[in-house]
């Protein structure tokens, strides 16, 4: 049977891999198959505290636009005006290609009436395998400069899900490497704190995964409440809380040097135990996603559209200068 739990955040600094390599570390030693999966692409870290022995290492590569046959092109604009991410600026007649903005998404090649784009090899980052004493371990590093590849790179590393306990350490926020991860799993996990900032960032992380059809669940870490704001926001969304970590300078100091906390202090084994068990149990249900109402959303959307070529005062400079 395959288990897929993504543990996410709304903003960095919440304790996700803290809760991510413990609760692998539990799930291991109760005898379960477990692989963890750190599809957080730009930043992973989990490895400072599993510590795997890589034993597999590939380059991933993509194939790309990388430039324009200048023989074929007769600088119609139609790749620049499909062009969402403004890699392409087509400037009187000549054609300017900006790889670093490039998403590959292959809207230029569709609609060039030429087929005067030209695709390479793009390598957007390395992915290395290994394990943990019984747990598989898998990460991928993007590439400097190839921030807009972060969800194919993401979807590499989840291509290793298998058998067993997937883990998948989510980077933070609500971007698109964070939507890869989170869709498609059996239950998204949540971990924030009780300050103003993760409170706030915690309901754009929740407002995301119900988007994507998940319900999550909520892991309340440096659990020292001095209001009740927190409670009352899940409350009023009835989100469930399957765990609270005490705020222990003991188990910030632990972290600090990479050590796993339920090995490094016995104390908070059973604490571990039981958020593990809730986490396995929720992952079976059937949850009921409380979605916002699609008008809301569609009032967000309407702010939001694609900025023209040369719509910004740099880029008519630019223009003139040619």
């Amino acid at each position: 049977m395959i288990t897929k739990i993504a543990v996410s955040s709304g903003k960095g600094g919440t304790g996700k891999t803290f809760i991510a390599t413990n609760i692998a570390i539990i799930m291991a030693k109760k005898g379960r198959k477990v692989r963890y999966l750190d599809c957080d692409v730009e930043a992973p870290n989990g490895h400072l505290f599993l510590k795997p022995q890589i034993d597999e290492e590939e380059d991933v590569m993509i194939l790309s636009p990388v430039g324009v046959d200048e023989e074929k092109c007769i600088n119609c604009g139609d790749c620049a005006e499909a062009c969402h991410y403004n890699a392409i600026a087509v400037i009187k007649e000549k054609v300017l290609f900006f790889r670093e903005l490039c998403h590959a998404c292959g809207a230029c090649q569709v609609v060039c009436p030429t087929d005067a784009v030209i695709e390479g090899e793009r390598k957007i980052g390395v992915l290395r395998l290994g394990k943990s004493g019984l747990i598989n371990f898998h990460y991928a590093l993007l590439e400097t400069a190839e921030g807009g590849m972060s969800p194919r790179l993401v979807k590499k590393v989840k291509s290793y899900i298998g058998e067993g306990i997937n883990i998948l350490d989510s980077s933070p926020g609500t971007s698109c490497p964070v939507v890869e991860t989170v869709k498609d799993v059996d239950l998204c996990v949540l971990v924030t704190d009780p300050t103003p900032f993760s409170i706030n960032d915690l309901k754009l992380a929740v407002a995301m995964s119900r988007e994507v059809g998940q319900e999550p669940v909520v892991i309340v870490n440096r659990a020292e409440y001095g209001n009740d704001n927190l409670k009352e926001y899940l409350s009023s969304e009835k989100l469930e809380i399957v765990g609270e970590i005490p705020d222990d300078r003991q188990i910030a100091e632990v972290y600090s040097r990479g050590d796993i906390v339920v090995e490094k202090l016995p104390q908070y084994k059973e604490l571990f135990e039981k958020i593990a068990h809730k986490i396995m149990e929720a992952s079976k249900e059937k949850r009921f996603v409380r979605k916002k109402k699609r008008e809301e959303i569609d009032k967000v959307k309407k702010k939001i559209g694609k900025p023209k070529q040369y719509e910004t005062p740099a880029q008519k400079n630019l223009k003139n200068l040619w």
